[in-house]
């Protein structure tokens, strides 16, 4: 972690896009590599389609606070149209990421949003709809952040996601999405 002990993600999503889910399975990665880990969501009125957002703290040292994380050292969205009615940019500097689900150029979103910092846009979603077969953006997300960051591995991730839903969705459909994290994880 750069030069400090804590670091501090805002991942923000509507209610049901996975943005929970992100926050699980990237703390869950970081225990693997013996971190302290917090992970909370947000919500407004609970609904599909809401905007909501989730709260992730990785640290090497125990973590004390219970608010929300406020000073980011990155920010995850992973639907653009968020961005229309929150500053998803708020007090994120020139050096933090911000990683966004849009089909958008780099230059056409930086004008949108206003943020002339590190922008790395994906289209996580057309990704996940190729790959996966469904508009899962939040795997995709993962496996950008996990390269752009190295606060996460990889490997980590994918043990992580077997793990947790191997049972549940079962293996091809486990495939697939660790399919979508590594192609995330390796695009340029």
């Amino acid at each position: 972690m750069k030069n400090k002990n804590k670091y501090e993600i805002i991942i923000h999503g509507r209610g049901g896009q996975g943005a929970k889910t992100t926050a699980e399975i990237l703390v869950q990665a970081a225990i693997l590599k013996g971190k302290f880990v917090q992970a909370f969501p947000n919500f407004g009125p609970e609904r599909t389609g809401a905007p909501m957002c989730a709260f992730v703290r990785i640290s090497n040292e125990p973590i004390r606070t219970r608010e929300p994380v406020v000073d980011p050292d990155c920010v995850l969205v992973l639907d653009e149209t968020i961005t229309d009615v929150i500053d998803v940019t708020k007090n994120v500097t020139d050096t933090e990421a911000l990683i966004i689900n849009s089909t958008k150029e780099k230059q056409e979103l930086a004008k949108k949003l206003k943020f002339e910092g590190n922008l790395i846009p994906i289209d996580a979603s057309g990704m996940s709809q190729e790959i996966i077969g469904e508009n899962r953006p939040n795997t995709v997300i993962i496996g950008r952040f996990a390269f752009a960051s190295h606060i996460v591995e990889l490997e980590d991730v994918i043990k992580v996601f077997r793990n947790k839903y191997e049972n549940k969705i079962g293996k091809e459909k486990t495939d697939k999405n660790i399919k979508a994290i590594e192609k995330a994880f390796r695009h340029h």
